[in-house]
């Protein structure tokens, strides 16, 4: 099994229903303040099921809803179909779209899945579909010193706040017999200090790359924004 092969799956990285629906509307929440007019054009790559999506197309003219998986794609479609403005597509039809034609591009939860060289070559397929002065924004990415443990305790605490506390205290004991911890195992999450990603960036052509709030609700992991030159 793959990292595709997993979110292509029935899991359960979500503890609740509940969990799930909080977390996506969090996310919206964090990718809206970053879309620069009503007129926009936005890609989120890596959205996984994007339950508020209908917020994030509401303050753009069109959002692309970029997810690797094909059965996560068939309930995109099937939840957002009837509106307009968004367009569900996989990774390799990212290539079709014209060039400079988007403002903003969102990776979140998406990089710790790839390996360097697959990051470097999305960072290039980014800055080529960004207009000049667009904006890319990488988010949630994992710094080498936080643990399984941390991120265990921050989701324990989201759940606090959020009123799924048993529920999340269930899913930490099913993930640990998982698929995920399996997969976890085997190939491990890519991490990258705040050295490592900022060169990354830089290297695939883009600059005023800056520290930002991280999206969700760990904030032991980062999220950065960079600026396409032109």
């Amino acid at each position: 099994m793959s990292w595709r092969d997993f979110w292509n799956s029935e899991h359960a990285i979500y503890v609740s229903p509940r969990h799930k629906l909080l977390h996506y509307r969090q996310i919206a929440t964090d990718l809206i303040r970053h879309i620069p007019s009503p007129e926009a054009v936005v890609l989120d790559h890596g959205c996984g099921e994007a339950l508020a999506a209908d917020r994030v197309a509401a303050a753009c003219a069109r959002l692309y809803l970029c997810e690797a998986a094909p059965s996560v794609r068939e309930k995109l479609r099937a939840t957002f179909g009837a509106i307009p403005a968004i367009t569900v597509v996989s990774p390799e039809e990212i290539e079709a779209l014209d060039d400079g034609a988007l403002d903003l591009v969102v990776a979140n939860s998406l990089i710790q899945y790839l390996g360097r060289e697959e990051l470097a070559q999305l960072l290039l397929l980014w800055r080529r579909k960004l207009k000049p002065g667009g904006h890319l924004v990488i988010a949630d990415v994992i710094p080498p010193d936080v643990s399984a443990l941390t991120d265990a305790t921050q989701l324990l605490s989201f759940a606090w706040r959020g009123g799924f506390l048993i529920a999340a205290l269930g899913g930490l004991v099913r993930t640990a017999f998982s698929d995920y911890r399996k997969l976890r195992a085997e190939y491990g999450l890519s991490t990258y200090s705040d050295t490592a990603i900022v060169t990354l960036i830089r290297e695939g052509g883009f600059d005023e790359i800056e520290r930002q709030p991280n999206f969700g609700h760990n904030p032991h992991r980062m999220t950065f924004r960079a600026r396409n030159p032109g």
